[in-house]
């Protein structure tokens, strides 16, 4: 294996802290290709999908792969913007209100940059930006809430594996979950307080999130509590009775079980036992993406209405909605505590040029 190295590397090069966002993905484009090329990656994880490698490759192959692309290109095709895909976009807004927030914030030189699961930017285009930027340190925070070996994993898997290659390694550190923290929850409470200001409350407020194989849930991971809980400190936080909420998860995918209750079948009980209205919010997921702008603003909100409901609003994702981005922001100072980037801010600057200085005259 040859390394990625830097020869040309200058002692007197100021270090800084990088600072890596990572989501889950997108294609490039909504043709069925481009679809088809992101499928593929995503689908063949490892901890996507934990089966036997020589079955399901002929499975995904021979069929998923043949007959899916084309049912998704369309469904990406319905929430396609001039600027692109929602979830690449909104990304990109977080990871430029983050540095706008820590340059702010920070006594030290701070980069951020931006890495999907799959499909562009990649993980190893994020990193190399990072080490390109001099980064020394660097903090790896996936935008998901909830820890689950299927996408904050997978995410470790992929920077670790990257990382294989570096002849010259940075101080790494991780965030593996904030399904509990203060801000992320009250950020949340005041996203859906804004949205019954402008539009009053519905009789149910449903909290769905993207659920797993009920498999993986026996077998250890901690997603289907951190999602329990985020849902009770929501649920607190907004004073609701139990009556007047629920939790569910969507987005299921082959015949196996997976965890419950489903969001489809929810809303559709609610719609027969007699619910004219219900509000719906996706708190596992940072940014609109495909599962929410499509699956749950419109799949679901036609099946609600069709089963006797009247009223069905998707309440939006935190996105980079101010509250959101000051708790990721807080969320980074916490993580790094003690690099020299995060500690005493103003001391800091100049501790970090004294640093360099005599970095450089060693170098000499």
């Amino acid at each position: 294996m040859s390394f990625v190295n830097t020869p040309d590397y200058r002692h007197d090069t100021p270090e800084r802290l990088g600072v890596l966002l990572v989501n889950l993905g997108t294609p490039d484009s909504p043709s069925v290709p481009d679809v088809r090329r992101y499928l593929a990656e995503f689908l063949s994880d490892r901890r996507v999908v934990e089966m036997a490698r020589l079955p399901w490759m002929l499975l995904l192959h021979g069929v998923i792969l043949r007959t899916r692309p084309a049912r998704s290109a369309h469904a990406y095709q319905s929430i396609w913007t001039p600027e692109g895909s929602p979830l690449l976009t909104i990304s990109r807004r977080q990871a430029a209100a983050l540095q706008s927030q820590l340059d702010a914030r920070l006594g030290g030189p701070v980069t951020v940059a931006l890495g999907m699961r799959y499909g562009q930017p990649s993980i190893a285009s994020g990193l190399a930006e990072l080490r390109a930027a001099n980064a020394q340190r660097v903090l790896i925070l996936p935008l998901y809430p909830q820890y689950s070996a299927t996408t904050v994993g997978t995410v470790f898997d992929a920077v670790t594996h990257e990382l294989r290659r570096w002849r010259w390694l940075p101080e790494l550190r991780f965030v593996n979950q904030y399904h509990d923290e203060p801000g992320y929850i009250a950020a949340l409470a005041a996203s859906i307080r804004a949205h019954w200001a402008e539009h009053g409350q519905a009789e149910r407020l449903l909290l769905s999130f993207h659920g797993i194989p009920k498999d993986y849930f026996d077998q250890g991971d901690p997603y289907f509590c951190h999602c329990h809980k985020t849902a009770r400190l929501l649920a607190a936080a907004l004073e609701l009775p139990a009556e007047r909420w629920a939790l569910s998860f969507q987005s299921r995918l082959g015949k196996q079980e997976w965890i419950k209750p489903y969001t489809d079948a929810t809303l559709a009980d609610w719609g027969r036992a007699g619910v004219k209205s219900v509000q719906v919010l996706s708190p596992g997921f940072s940014a609109d993406c495909l599962e929410t702008l499509e699956e749950i603003a419109v799949e679901n909100r036609e099946l609600f209405l069709e089963s006797g409901g009247q009223s069905y609003e998707y309440i939006p994702c935190l996105n980079d909605n101010p509250d959101h981005m000051a708790m990721i922001a807080d969320l980074v100072v916490r993580h790094c505590s003690g690099w020299p980037e995060i500690e005493h801010p103003a001391a800091d600057a100049d501790a970090l040029a004294k640093r360099h200085e005599r970095r450089s005259i060693h170098a000499e």
